[in-house]
């Protein structure tokens, strides 16, 4: 039988508890048999030493569901944050879901509305056709023949927020005394605080509903669709939405489409985070595939505004500057307009000289940059050609985990947004119209 997340806090507290204990006795065991190897059997042993750290964190998350559930996908996608073996295991919770019953989804509907969903509805689907970490989604119909998608939140989850956050920073703490790939504690915390706020929006479906209007009114693409608001069917944890016709984007390539159709889709994705970031100033900050539809029409429909992130102009300055800087040729005037960006994003203190700028972080960011870089030296990009995301080194990770200062708050939001977009069009293999977009009137 399908079940509720877990939301006694004797329960919670014992589940993460037990994992504190058991990556706390698996960190005492690598450092003792760590002491026997030679240099390259240390280096493997490590890397196994983060995966087994990994699959501990992720079984805790996994038993409490919920928010915690939510936070191993977040984590997973935080690139420069967690080490790789960390990050491979909790991608997993993007992938196992439980859905509620009937019982349950009834429970939703009489607290929020005093009414079963089959006395708000003319017609609701009990069994979702969707469903993620925090809630799932439904079909509907109202008595006018108007098809919804209802999105409705897991019951209980919302209390769990700020225990789950204390009990991720406390594996956390524990996971850094077995690696030296963790960050300081101090962007552990920052890192955490920003996700416990933007999971208390994510999980207020009024704050969602005002932002899909916000998007709605103000998106000056012709070609992206966002869903309507149904304002008497929805509530802080219910909320009904027009519901679109397409296809997600594995489906939709499975129906073999052309090229032309590829290039179409993927310049609409394209150009949907640009427009986002630099005219709107607001981010859709979820980048999975499953929150984009790519419809009949040749429209881009987009789903779950729960993660949104307004962008500052400060940053898009400091970005514009870095990306202009690093596209050039290497020159030490260009390296000095990105160490002034760094700086002015907080990534980097300004007591880091040139000199030292120059000869110890760019080498380790090399890698990252090149990948980051390769679409924009042309005037267009044919993203089959996209190269993999590069494997960290060892070496060039904890160089920029020891020279790191913090981040800029709109940073974290743009690179996974980022990263998704590119992850999509490297899939969908279109050839896209980019050149430097932080330069490109908007």
């Amino acid at each position: 039988m399908n079940k509720a997340p877990a939301t006694s806090k004797l329960k919670r507290s014992a589940i993460s508890g037990l994992a504190l204990a058991h990556a706390g006795i698996t960190h005492i065991g690598h450092k003792a048999r760590q002491l026997t190897r030679d240099d390259g059997d240390k280096l493997v042993a490590q890397d196994q030493h983060e995966a087994e750290l990994g699959r501990i964190l992720f079984r805790a998350l996994n038993q409490l569901k919920g928010t915690a559930l939510k936070l191993s996908q977040l984590l997973s996608m935080e690139a420069d944050f967690l080490p790789a073996g960390i990050r491979r295991e909790l991608a997993k919770g993007c992938y196992q879901v439980t859905p509620l019953n009937r019982a349950l989804v009834h429970k939703v509907f009489t607290r929020e509305f005093g009414l079963a969903p089959e006395e708000l509805f003319a017609r609701f689907e009990p069994h979702s056709f969707a469903a993620a970490s925090l809630g799932q989604v439904h079909l509907a119909t109202l008595a006018d023949g108007t098809k919804l998608a209802v999105k409705v939140q897991y019951p209980g989850i919302a209390s769990s927020i700020g225990s789950d956050i204390r009990m991720l920073q406390g594996i956390l703490q524990t996971l850094a005394l077995g690696s030296d790939l963790m960050p300081r504690q101090e962007l552990i915390d920052r890192m955490m605080h920003e996700i416990e706020h933007k999971l208390a929006e994510e999980l207020d479906y009024e704050h969602e509903a005002d932002q899909l209007r916000w998007f709605s009114a103000h998106v000056a693409l012709p070609d992206i669709v966002i869903p309507q608001v149904l304002e008497k069917q929805s509530s802080r944890r219910v909320l009904s939405m027009q519901h679109l016709d397409g296809l997600h984007l594995e489906p939709w390539l499975a129906t073999k489409p052309t090229q032309a159709q590829r290039d179409h889709f993927g310049q609409l994705l394209y150009d949907w985070f640009w427009h986002s970031v630099r005219q709107l100033g607001r981010l859709h900050a979820d980048p999975h595939p499953g929150n984009f539809l790519f419809m009949p029409d040749g429209q881009l429909g987009v789903l779950d505004f729960g993660c949104t992130k307004t962008i500052s102009v400060e940053f898009c300055q400091a970005m514009a500057q870095a990306w202009t800087a690093l596209l050039a040729p290497p020159s030490d005037d260009n390296y000095a307009q990105v160490r002034a960006a760094y700086i002015d994003l907080g990534v980097i203190s300004a007591e880091l000289s040139l000199g030292d700028f120059i000869d110890t972080l760019i080498p380790a960011i090399t890698p990252l940059v090149n990948w980051q870089m390769e679409a924009f030296k042309t005037a267009s990009f044919d993203f089959s050609n996209k190269s993999a995301y590069p494997s960290p080194q060892r070496s060039n990770s904890k160089t920029m985990l020891n020279i790191a200062a913090g981040f800029h708050e709109d940073l974290p939001y743009f690179d996974r947004a980022f990263l998704g977009l590119m992850h999509m069009l490297k899939q969908l293999g279109a050839t896209v119209a980019t050149g430097n977009p932080w330069t490109k009137p908007t």
